[in-house]
């Protein structure tokens, strides 16, 4: 980012200025930033040369670091912190901006939820002109987008609901009817959306029925995926070949990835809100020799730690659980309280180390999972990837 500072210190509109020329799609939300852009990319591709962060920088010096290197594409795929997304938005003039979802993050950091859908929404109604790819299974995104002209909605899924178990616009309850879900004495319900999952099948306008192979885990990736699809789609992209481009997608800063380190094969996954550890949690394997939570309460993790009480621990059955980390003890009292049989080792290395040999999964929030990396980095003949592995360390996404 040490380009994008000195630039904008010695030229404040330089922003501006670099995306003049480019159809640029801004990507934001709490959870899946830097998948979504890094498949948004590739789904553009076929169009020209794309902008884009490499390493998920999404405040503005990294998106001005990101412009300047690539000053010729006619194309941007920019990912955004939704706190920054309404001057990004002024400053670039975007085709498109793809709105994925919207939860509680750090609250000492980014602050109560349904004061940024206001910000959001009211930002984005400033630029009427923007194609908006909403995810409409999401409340809080669909009321940012509900009153927008322009808008592509797109059935991407929601795993979590316990930030909009009222209407945002008038406190009445939202009640849920399958994936229908509608505000009770208003008129605030789910749109029908233009694109939506079937299985295997992603499933678009006109009848449009595509293969969807994606290489990252979960069910929300693949809801990342049909977003990116229906925002290179809005800017000319062919279905097909966007919808293929998506699967190329195996390196995201780190997450996925699998290393040996000694007897041990370790999966990383990254998780750094109740709804990001919510989606991680579920990709868990089972049959795992081993579990490793690693917790830190750096100020980029948020130093408030609460949010591990909205985060269901409960379901660990026969896998050995470490705490690890800063935070470990933190971590411990709450899997305590949960029920989960754990041990206590603070240092991951030696927390992944203390489990059986085998696959052990290890899932780390932002600064414990950076650090993990930079260890592993550092081990002799410890980080050597497995053959057939996604491989890629990472910002906040």
């Amino acid at each position: 980012m040490i380009g994008g500072l000195i630039a904008l210190k010695i030229d404040p509109s330089v922003m501006d200025q670099l995306g003049r020329g480019k159809r640029t799609v801004l990507v934001t939300g709490t959870n899946g930033k830097s998948t979504t852009t890094r498949m948004t990319t590739a789904a553009l591709g076929s169009l020209g040369e794309v902008a884009t962060q490499a390493d998920g920088a999404n405040m503005d010096a990294g998106i001005v670091a990101a412009l300047s290197t690539h000053l010729d594409a006619p194309l941007a795929a920019i990912e955004v912190d939704e706190l920054h997304l309404p001057h990004v938005h002024d400053a670039l003039q975007p085709a498109a901006v793809v709105l994925l979802n919207l939860s509680r993050d750090q609250l000492d950091r980014v602050g109560e939820i349904n004061m940024i859908e206001r910000k959001l929404r009211a930002g984005l109604a400033q630029h009427p002109d923007t194609v908006v790819i909403a995810n409409c299974d999401d409340v809080l995104v669909t009321s940012i987008a509900y009153d927008h002209p322009n808008v592509v909605w797109v059935a991407a899924g929601s795993g979590w609901a316990m930030d909009a178990t009222s209407c945002p616009r008038s406190g009445e309850p939202i009640l849920w009817e399958g994936a229908h879900w509608r505000s009770t004495g208003t008129d605030f319900q789910r749109p029908e959306p233009d694109w939506w999952l079937d299985g295997e099948k992603l499933c678009g306008p006109d009848g449009l029925r595509l293969p969807l192979q994606i290489a990252l885990p979960g069910r929300a990736n693949r809801g990342n995926a049909a977003q990116a699809v229906a925002a290179a789609v809005a800017l000319g992209a062919e279905p097909a070949t966007a919808a293929t481009a998506t699967g190329t997608v195996r390196e995201i800063a780190g997450r996925y990835r699998t290393v040996q380190v000694g007897d041990h094969t370790a999966r990383l996954l990254l998780a750094k809100n109740p709804a990001g550890w919510q989606e991680a949690l579920s990709m868990i394997e089972p049959t795992a020799a081993g579990l490793v939570i690693a917790v830190n309460g750096q100020v980029p993790d948020g130093e408030d730690l609460s949010w591990l009480w909205d985060v269901r621990f409960e379901h660990f059955e026969g896998v050995q659980v470490v705490a690890a980390g800063e935070r470990a003890t933190d971590l411990a009292v709450r899997l305590t309280y949960a029920g989960v049989e754990h041990t206590l080792v603070p240092d991951p290395l030696r927390a992944i180390a203390s489990c059986p040999a085998g696959q052990v999964e290890v899932l780390a929030n932002y600064t414990a999972f950076r650090d993990l990396n930079r260890d592993l980095e550092g081990a002799d003949g410890m980080n050597e990837p497995i053959a057939g592995t996604t491989e890629s360390t990472g910002a906040r996404s």
